[in-house]
This record gives C-alpha cells, sequence and structure tokens, in this order.
C-alpha cells in the first residue's frame, strides 16, 4: 500500500482498539519507592510518573480509548491520571478511564492475576465495543507506536501477538520467554524459565515478552471466560492464556525495533538498581531515551512552579550544576551538583555536594552535605553535616543499600513520619 492508505489503515486499526493498561502491581522489588504508593505511580526522568509512558504512546499512536485497571495503593496513581490525562473529549469517543478493583463478579475477590483483572470488567470492554484489544503493562519505560504492531497482527490474521524485545540469555530468567518459528509464529513460550531458551542460531539472547498483547476481541473474551472456570490457574496471561492457546491458535510474536532496524529502548525499571540506572541514562549526552522528542512527546501533569534557580558565586560557594537534570522550583544555593537528577522543587543548600544520584520532589538538602549515589525519596529534610554514600556499612545501619550500591533514603529512616508520599 501507499503511504497515504497505510496511515489510513492504521488510524482505522487504532480508532477500533480499546487499551487497558495494568497498573495494579504492588512493584515489590521497588522496596521503600512503593511502600505509599503503586509502581506505576513512582516519579521518574524529574516529573513524569511511569505510568505517563504507556499513556502517552497511546495518545501519540492515536488511540483515544484507554482504561487503567488499578489496585495497590492506588491513591496518587488515581490523582495524577485523574489531573493528567482528564484533557480528552468524551464527546468524540476520547477518554482514559479509572477502573479499580471493584469486585464486580464476586464480593470476596479482588483482582487475582493479569487475566483475571481483564476477565472482572468484561461487561466494561462490551459496552466499548472495541474490535481489538490492547494490553499494557503500565511500569516500563519506553516510547512505541502501537499502530504498527496493529496493522501487523492484522495483516498476519493472528488471534493474539505479543510484543517482544531480544534481552541477554543471563537476564531472561525474568521475562516470559518466546520460541518462534521462521514465520514469527509462537510455538512455545515459558515465563521467568531457569534456563531460557536462545533465539535460533544465537547463543547469548532470548526472545522476551514486553507485556504488550493484542487480541482480537471475541477471541479474548472466549478466553477469559474459558480461564476462569479452570480452577488451579494463576488466572494469569503469561503462566496460564498464552501456554494454553499456543498451537491451537495464531499467536504471533512482534519484535520491536527502532526505525534502523535496531533494538529499541525499554526499561524494566522494576529494582531501585533498574530505576536508579535508568534515570542516570537520562543525564548523558545522546541518551536512549530522548525527552526532547518533539514528534513523540511524554504528556504529564505537573505543578507551575518557577524556574529553577542557581545562586552565589563565592569562592568558596557556588550554585552550580554539571551533566545534571534540573527541574523547576528546584533552587541550587552555594551547592555543587553533579550527575544527578532532581525532581521539581527541590532545595539544596551551601556548601553541599550531590553526585551520581537521584533526588524525588519536595526535598530539602542541609548544609555542608555530601550525597553520592543516592535515591532520595520525596519529602526528606536532610540535616546539616549528613554524608550519604561513602561508607556502605554506616549507610546500611540506617538506610536501605542495595546491591549496586545505591542507597536508599526515605522519610521514615530519617524519623520523619510523614506517613504518605504522593
Amino acid at each position: 500500500m501507499r503511504r497515504v492508505e497505510t496511515e489510513r489503515f492504521v488510524s482505522r486499526l487504532t480508532r477500533d482498539t480499546l487499551a487497558l493498561i495494568l497498573a495494579g502491581g504492588r512493584g515489590s522489588r521497588l522496596t521503600h519507592l512503593t511502600t505509599w504508593r503503586a509502581k506505576p505511580a513512582v516519579p521518574f526522568g524529574g516529573k513524569f510518573r511511569i505510568i505517563d509512558f504507556p499513556l502517552s504512546n497511546c495518545m501519540n499512536s492515536g488511540i483515544r480509548r484507554v482504561a487503567v485497571l488499578t489496585q495497590y495503593k492506588a491513591h496518587s496513581l488515581l490523582i495524577h491520571v485523574q489531573r493528567a490525562w482528564g484533557f480528552l473529549r468524551s464527546e468524540l469517543g476520547e477518554f482514559v478511564e479509572l477502573l479499580p478493583a471493584q469486585q464486580r463478579i464476586s464480593e470476596t475477590s479482588w483482582y487475582t492475576g493479569t487475566a483475571d483483572a481483564v476477565y472482572q470488567n468484561l461487561d466494561i470492554i462490551r459496552a466499548h465495543d472495541p474490535r481489538y484489544v490492547l494490553i499494557l503493562a503500565g511500569d516500563h519505560i519506553y516510547k512505541m507506536d502501537y499502530g504498527p504492531m496493529l496493522a501487523y497482527h492484522v495483516a498476519s490474521h493472528a488471534d493474539m501477538t505479543v510484543g517482544c524485545i531480544e534481552v541477554p540469555l543471563d537476564q531472561a530468567r525474568a521475562f516470559g520467554v518466546m520460541t518462534v518459528d521462521a514465520d514469527n509464529r509462537v510455538t512455545d513460550f515459558d515465563e521467568k524459565p531457569a534456563e531460557p531458551e536462545p533465539i535460533p542460531g544465537r547463543t547469548d539472547v532470548a526472545l522476551a515478552s514486553m507485556g504488550i498483547y493484542i487480541f482480537n476481541t471475541g477471541f479474548l473474551f472466549e478466553q477469559l471466560i474459558k480461564d476462569a472456570d479452570v480452577r488451579d490457574s494463576r488466572h494469569d496471561f503469561g503462566h496460564n492464556i498464552i501456554p494454553a492457546i499456543i498451537g491451537r491458535y495464531r499467536v504471533m510474536a512482534y519484535s520491536f525495533r527502532d526505525p534502523q532496524g535496531d533494538q529499541a529502548y525499554w526499561r524494566d525499571v522494576g529494582t531501585i538498581d533498574a530505576y536508579w540506572q535508568a534515570n542516570m541514562e537520562l543525564i548523558g549526552v545522546t541518551p536512549d531515551l530522548n525527552l526532547y522528542d518533539d514528534e513523540w512527546p511524554i504528556w504529564t501533569y505537573q505543578e507551575q512552579w518557577p524556574p529553577a534557580k542557581f545562586v552565589f558565586d563565592d569562592p568558596d560557594r557556588c550554585g552550580m550544576a554539571i551533566d545534571s537534570m534540573v527541574s523547576g522550583g528546584c533552587i541550587i544555593a552555594g551547592a555543587v551538583l553533579r550527575r544527578s537528577l532532581l525532581f521539581s522543587n527541590v532545595r539544596i543548600e551551601p556548601h553541599s555536594t550531590v553526585t551520581d544520584s537521584v533526588i524525588l520532589a519536595d526535598t530539602r538538602i542541609g548544609k555542608h552535605c555530601r550525597l553520592t549515589k543516592v535515591v532520595v525519596e520525596r519529602g526528606c529534610e536532610i540535616p546539616d553535616g549528613t554524608v550519604i554514600g561513602e561508607d556502605r556499612e554506616a549507610d546500611a545501619r540506617r538506610y536501605d543499600v542495595t546491591p549496586g550500591g545505591v542507597v536508599v533514603v526515605t522519610p521514615e529512616m530519617l524519623g520523619q513520619e510523614i506517613h504518605h508520599v504522593r
């Protein structure tokens, strides 16, 4: 097809698609960052939340009918989605709906798995009457046009299509691993295998599921209803639905690549070390994830803070930031920031240095502090003279130190019992 015809074809597909974002997981591997919030609500990249990435992908792809399924500690997530994503025009059939766990099927049953979360909302899906259902994880960082994947799904006459990436074999144990034939039809699927199967012809990488699925709506209904009747099922797409349909139906793999054909950017920031690393990547000169991309913007809600300010230029106290990202409302008052990322409304007092760190919003760092390789939770008040990141044993007695040496600091660890974090 010619380009214009192809664009029209894809636009028809996106209009006929309902996206479901699964945002109810605990995110327990992020430890203290998910004590008071769900993983999709965790701040990322200076002013965003993790869920802003799949939501922005939907908007930029032309998918304007979206439902967000929530469950675990969803208050900050609900508020954020309401504030950031309430601009769509319902009279034009555009919406971002919030679907909290409501015990719609049973008065005693919350969402028990990814498939069950969708199953418990079948009546709502049916009311929207989509031709295709796009199911997304709400806790990954990436930029992706879902239109070509939808076109691939239709052109390959698939019942289901799984978005996938190549991952190093030693990391594949954390993913659902697929085996495909020469036509990219999935012949086997193993959820978090102890011994992942490499891609044919390779020994170093495996084909992993991104947690992105496209279903023909009728087929999805059939499989969810069938799975709901299986007593010992975990009601999970990776553990139950996909293995049950391979070989009996047409399940295709869609490889996620950039326009040059290379492996596209995709990050699972499921651990503190991965979260810290992904944020640190953003401050590079040419990061793999470009947040300054006018053609594929990431949308979010942000408070109207004034521009960041750097004050004092004295010999012994100079406000400066080097190889760093600084958000609105921040004041660097005679302090030095190196290779770090500051969220909104952070203040650093004179004679302090912050290096290789991620500082969440509304944090105050006192005078004569030295912070190195830390993640500081929102709302912390760091006392004058505090030193973190230079003595691992001392840090471990008061804070949480990850296997990668990142020190996590929360208000509770500092004796500041705020009991909630937005």
